[in-house]
Protein backbone atom coordinates (compact mmCIF):
# COMPACT_ATOMS: atom_id res chain seq x y z
CA UNK A 1 0.00 0.00 0.00
CA UNK A 2 1.48 3.43 -0.95
CA UNK A 3 2.31 5.90 1.79
CA UNK A 4 -0.22 8.60 2.61
CA UNK A 5 0.79 12.16 3.52
CA UNK A 6 -1.42 14.18 5.86
CA UNK A 7 -1.24 17.64 7.38
CA UNK A 8 -1.33 16.84 11.10
CA UNK A 9 -0.99 17.94 14.70
CA UNK A 10 1.02 15.69 17.01
CA UNK A 11 -1.03 15.05 20.17
CA UNK A 12 0.95 12.60 22.33
CA UNK A 13 3.86 10.19 22.15
CA UNK A 14 4.59 7.12 24.26
CA UNK A 15 7.81 5.08 24.53
CA UNK A 16 7.54 1.75 22.74
CA UNK A 17 10.14 -1.00 22.74
CA UNK A 18 13.75 0.07 22.98
CA UNK A 19 13.90 2.96 20.52
CA UNK A 20 10.40 3.49 19.09
CA UNK A 21 7.51 5.81 19.88
CA UNK A 22 3.77 5.31 19.64
CA UNK A 23 2.40 8.57 18.25
CA UNK A 24 -1.16 9.90 18.47
CA UNK A 25 -1.71 12.47 15.75
CA UNK A 26 -4.70 14.39 14.40
CA UNK A 27 -4.78 14.55 10.62
CA UNK A 28 -6.75 17.02 8.56
CA UNK A 29 -8.06 14.41 6.12
CA UNK A 30 -8.27 11.17 8.14
CA UNK A 31 -9.01 12.32 11.69
CA UNK A 32 -7.15 11.04 14.74
CA UNK A 33 -4.73 8.17 14.17
CA UNK A 34 -2.12 6.26 16.15
CA UNK A 35 1.06 4.85 14.76
CA UNK A 36 4.60 3.67 15.46
CA UNK A 37 7.62 5.83 14.67
CA UNK A 38 10.53 3.41 14.39
CA UNK A 39 13.81 4.47 16.00
CA UNK A 40 12.31 7.87 16.89
CA UNK A 41 13.94 7.83 20.34
CA UNK A 42 17.46 7.54 18.98
CA UNK A 43 19.62 10.70 19.19
CA UNK A 44 19.96 11.03 15.42
CA UNK A 45 16.37 10.14 14.58
CA UNK A 46 15.15 11.34 11.20
CA UNK A 47 11.94 12.57 12.88
CA UNK A 48 13.87 15.33 14.67
CA UNK A 49 11.60 17.76 16.53
CA UNK A 50 8.62 16.96 14.32
CA UNK A 51 7.05 14.73 16.99
CA UNK A 52 6.95 17.38 19.72
CA UNK A 53 3.54 18.06 21.27
CA UNK A 54 1.22 20.00 18.93
CA UNK A 55 3.85 20.30 16.22
CA UNK A 56 2.06 21.16 12.97
CA UNK A 57 3.61 18.81 10.45
CA UNK A 58 3.17 16.80 7.28
CA UNK A 59 3.20 13.17 8.36
CA UNK A 60 3.97 10.36 5.92
CA UNK A 61 2.59 6.97 6.97
CA UNK A 62 1.10 3.76 5.70
CA UNK A 63 -1.42 1.34 7.17
CA UNK A 64 -1.53 -2.37 6.61
CA UNK A 65 -4.90 -4.01 6.34
CA UNK A 66 -6.40 -5.11 9.69
CA UNK A 67 -3.72 -3.19 11.65
CA UNK A 68 -4.85 -0.61 14.20
CA UNK A 69 -1.47 1.18 14.30
CA UNK A 70 -0.11 2.87 11.20
CA UNK A 71 3.64 3.03 10.48
CA UNK A 72 5.15 6.50 10.35
CA UNK A 73 7.78 7.10 7.66
CA UNK A 74 8.58 10.76 8.20
CA UNK A 75 7.36 13.95 9.84
CA UNK A 76 8.17 17.25 8.11
CA UNK A 77 7.70 20.19 10.46
CA UNK A 78 5.45 23.04 9.25
CA UNK A 79 5.10 25.01 12.49
CA UNK A 80 6.85 24.36 15.79
CA UNK A 81 5.34 25.40 19.14
CA UNK A 82 8.82 25.63 20.67
CA UNK A 83 8.47 29.31 21.66
CA UNK A 84 5.21 28.57 23.47
CA UNK A 85 6.62 25.48 25.18
CA UNK A 86 9.41 27.60 26.70
CA UNK A 87 6.80 29.67 28.59
CA UNK A 88 5.25 27.75 31.50
CA UNK A 89 1.70 29.14 31.24
CA UNK A 90 1.60 28.66 27.48
CA UNK A 91 3.12 25.18 27.86
CA UNK A 92 0.30 24.17 30.22
CA UNK A 93 -2.21 25.54 27.71
CA UNK A 94 -0.61 23.38 25.00
CA UNK A 95 -1.00 20.33 27.23
CA UNK A 96 -4.67 21.22 27.72
CA UNK A 97 -5.36 21.67 23.99
CA UNK A 98 -3.64 18.38 23.19
CA UNK A 99 -5.44 16.43 25.93
CA UNK A 100 -8.91 17.74 25.04
CA UNK A 101 -8.33 16.90 21.37
CA UNK A 102 -6.95 13.46 22.25
CA UNK A 103 -9.82 12.56 24.55
CA UNK A 104 -12.78 14.22 22.83
CA UNK A 105 -12.29 13.23 19.20
CA UNK A 106 -13.15 9.70 18.05
CA UNK A 107 -10.50 7.85 16.00
CA UNK A 108 -10.42 8.01 12.20
CA UNK A 109 -13.17 10.61 11.92
CA UNK A 110 -12.39 13.70 9.85
CA UNK A 111 -13.08 16.96 11.68
CA UNK A 112 -11.98 19.93 9.60
CA UNK A 113 -13.57 22.48 11.95
CA UNK A 114 -11.70 21.18 15.00
CA UNK A 115 -8.49 21.20 12.95
CA UNK A 116 -9.06 24.85 12.06
CA UNK A 117 -9.89 25.59 15.69
CA UNK A 118 -6.48 24.29 16.73
CA UNK A 119 -4.78 26.42 14.08
CA UNK A 120 -6.63 29.57 15.23
CA UNK A 121 -5.99 29.11 18.96
CA UNK A 122 -2.31 28.27 18.45
CA UNK A 123 -1.90 31.36 16.26
CA UNK A 124 -3.56 33.39 19.03
CA UNK A 125 -1.16 32.07 21.65
CA UNK A 126 1.90 32.59 19.43
CA UNK A 127 0.83 36.21 18.87
CA UNK A 128 0.94 36.82 22.63
CA UNK A 129 -2.77 36.40 23.30
CA UNK A 130 -3.99 35.52 26.79
CA UNK A 131 -3.76 31.87 27.79
CA UNK A 132 -7.16 32.23 29.49
CA UNK A 133 -8.84 33.59 26.38
CA UNK A 134 -7.33 30.77 24.32
CA UNK A 135 -8.27 28.01 26.76
CA UNK A 136 -11.85 29.29 27.17
CA UNK A 137 -12.40 29.76 23.44
CA UNK A 138 -10.94 26.33 22.67
CA UNK A 139 -13.03 24.54 25.31
CA UNK A 140 -16.23 26.29 24.21
CA UNK A 141 -15.80 25.49 20.54
CA UNK A 142 -14.56 21.94 21.18
CA UNK A 143 -17.74 21.22 23.13
CA UNK A 144 -19.92 22.93 20.55
CA UNK A 145 -18.36 21.07 17.62
CA UNK A 146 -18.83 17.79 19.51
CA UNK A 147 -22.55 18.58 19.82
CA UNK A 148 -22.43 18.72 23.61
CA UNK A 149 -23.12 22.41 24.33
CA UNK A 150 -26.21 23.07 26.48
CA UNK A 151 -27.45 26.39 27.92
CA UNK A 152 -24.67 27.28 30.35
CA UNK A 153 -25.62 28.53 33.81
CA UNK A 154 -22.98 31.21 34.31
CA UNK A 155 -22.81 34.80 35.53
CA UNK A 156 -23.76 37.76 33.32
CA UNK A 157 -20.19 38.71 32.36
CA UNK A 158 -19.38 35.12 31.43
CA UNK A 159 -22.57 34.79 29.41
CA UNK A 160 -21.63 37.89 27.39
CA UNK A 161 -18.18 36.39 26.73
CA UNK A 162 -19.72 33.08 25.57
CA UNK A 163 -22.19 34.82 23.28
CA UNK A 164 -19.39 36.84 21.66
CA UNK A 165 -17.07 33.83 21.30
CA UNK A 166 -19.76 31.83 19.52
CA UNK A 167 -20.02 34.40 16.72
CA UNK A 168 -16.55 36.01 16.62
CA UNK A 169 -13.15 34.65 15.52
CA UNK A 170 -10.69 34.61 18.40
CA UNK A 171 -8.44 37.26 16.82
CA UNK A 172 -11.40 39.68 16.59
CA UNK A 173 -12.72 39.37 20.15
CA UNK A 174 -13.33 42.57 22.11
CA UNK A 175 -10.13 43.41 24.03
CA UNK A 176 -10.52 42.89 27.78
CA UNK A 177 -8.27 42.27 30.77
CA UNK A 178 -8.23 38.51 31.22
CA UNK A 179 -7.16 36.73 34.39
CA UNK A 180 -7.77 33.14 35.40
CA UNK A 181 -10.93 34.35 37.18
CA UNK A 182 -12.41 35.68 33.92
CA UNK A 183 -15.04 33.21 32.69
CA UNK A 184 -13.73 30.60 35.15
CA UNK A 185 -17.30 29.35 35.63
CA UNK A 186 -17.51 28.76 31.87
CA UNK A 187 -14.34 26.67 31.81
CA UNK A 188 -15.46 24.62 34.82
CA UNK A 189 -18.82 23.88 33.18
CA UNK A 190 -17.23 22.99 29.84
CA UNK A 191 -14.60 20.75 31.39
CA UNK A 192 -17.29 18.89 33.35
CA UNK A 193 -19.17 18.31 30.09
CA UNK A 194 -16.03 16.96 28.44
CA UNK A 195 -15.21 14.70 31.39
CA UNK A 196 -18.76 13.35 31.55
CA UNK A 197 -18.67 12.62 27.82
CA UNK A 198 -15.29 10.84 27.81
CA UNK A 199 -15.93 9.24 31.23
CA UNK A 200 -12.59 10.22 32.69
CA UNK A 201 -10.95 13.15 34.46
CA UNK A 202 -8.85 15.54 32.42
CA UNK A 203 -5.31 15.59 33.79
CA UNK A 204 -4.51 19.13 32.69
CA UNK A 205 -7.48 21.11 34.03
CA UNK A 206 -6.30 21.31 37.63
CA UNK A 207 -2.78 22.30 36.47
CA UNK A 208 -4.22 25.02 34.22
CA UNK A 209 -6.48 26.47 36.89
CA UNK A 210 -3.62 26.45 39.42
CA UNK A 211 -1.55 28.89 37.34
Amino acid sequence: MPARMSESFILQTYPFREADLVVSFFTRDQGKLRGVARRARRPKSSFGSGLERLSHATVSYYQKENRELVSLNSCDLMQSQFALASNYEASVALDYLAEVTEQLLPPSETNERHFRLLIAVLEWLRSGGSVWTGATYFALWSVRLAGLLPELRVNAESRAIVEEMLVTPIQQLTPRSWTKDTAADVRRALNRLIEDHVERKLRTTSILEAL
